[in-house]
């Protein structure tokens, strides 16, 4: 199989949802032309994300879209012939009440691949979301990929649960700010950066996949957010990053050649000995 050229994007979104296809349309005609087969496009770049991490009352937080709504129909047709992973306010209206979830899509030009529900709550969020309940798979025109939010990838038994699955690439879209206390003057120094960085290189590394890390860039509300999209390796080695600004980090790996060389030897999953873990393994 030859290799594959992927992007993850570090770029800010807002409320206004033209504007925010406006961005995305240009993110995805770059990606073209540089033959991006994959992109990943930041958490809630469709409406943006929340204006603080409180549980503000008043924020009214980004506009509700169905998985199967005319928005994310726009978004597949922007993507034809790529696949695309992006975040939105999914509406959760179909499963009863007036839920909303923190949510990202897989889509091709054949519509939607999948849809990931964030599990991981911080802070306050889960005064504006309702929460996913699982971890899944899915299979796409690029190969086997594992989805997840922001602090999801914080719990290492998510994107275990992902590679457990099959997953080949792991994309993780986030809206990650710095600091909220003694916050770094120079965001590359920020320890919530510096975390950041870690849990994407940790979460390959660990279970041996690719690494897709999109996040958002810039301020939204009292939120600043520390960019530093990238792709990893399995071995968790950086191979293409965009530091704290906005940007978009290209990389071109030929993903089961990726896999087969870095598991050859030490294969963390094939290695595993659940029965050893408690309740622990039942997770993984």
């Amino acid at each position: 199989m030859s290799a594959l050229r992927m992007a993850a994007v570090s770029a800010g979104f807002g409320r206004d949802l033209d504007e925010d296809f406006a961005i995305v349309e240009r993110l995805v005609k770059e990606a073209r032309n540089a033959d991006v087969r994959l992109l990943a496009l930041p958490e809630a770049c469709l409406g943006g994300y929340l204006l603080s991490l409180d549980g503000d009352a008043a924020d009214a937080g980004p506009p509700p879209l169905a998985v199967d709504g005319p928005e994310i129909r726009r978004l597949a047709a922007l993507a034809g012939d790529m696949v695309v992973v992006a975040g939105y306010c999914e509406d959760g209206g179909e499963d009863g009440g007036d839920a909303r979830y923190n949510s990202v899509v897989c889509v091709s030009g054949d519509g939607v691949l999948g849809n990931h529900r964030k599990v991981h709550q911080p802070l306050g969020e889960n005064a504006s979301y309702a929460s996913g309940d699982g971890f899944r798979a899915f299979d796409t025109p690029v190969g086997r990929i594992g989805m997840m939010i922001c602090y999801d990838k914080a719990f290492p038994e998510s994107a275990r649960a992902l590679a457990l699955d099959g997953a080949q690439i792991g994309v993780c879209v986030s809206a990650w700010p710095g600091s909220r206390t003694n916050a770094a003057a120079d965001l590359e120094r920020d320890r919530w950066k510096r975390r950041f960085d870690l849990f994407d290189r940790a979460r390959a590394l660990e279970n041996q996949i690719v690494w897709l890390s999109a996040n958002q860039a810039g301020t939204f509300g009292s939120l600043r957010f520390v960019g530093s999209a990238k792709v990893v390796d399995p071995g968790g080695e950086i191979v293409a990053a965009t530091g704290v600004g906005p940007g978009v980090a290209v990389a071109e790996i030929d993903v089961p050649l990726a896999l087969e060389t870095a598991r050859r030897s030490m294969g963390h999953l094939r290695d595993r000995r659940p029965e050893t873990y408690g309740t622990a393994g039942h997770a993984a």
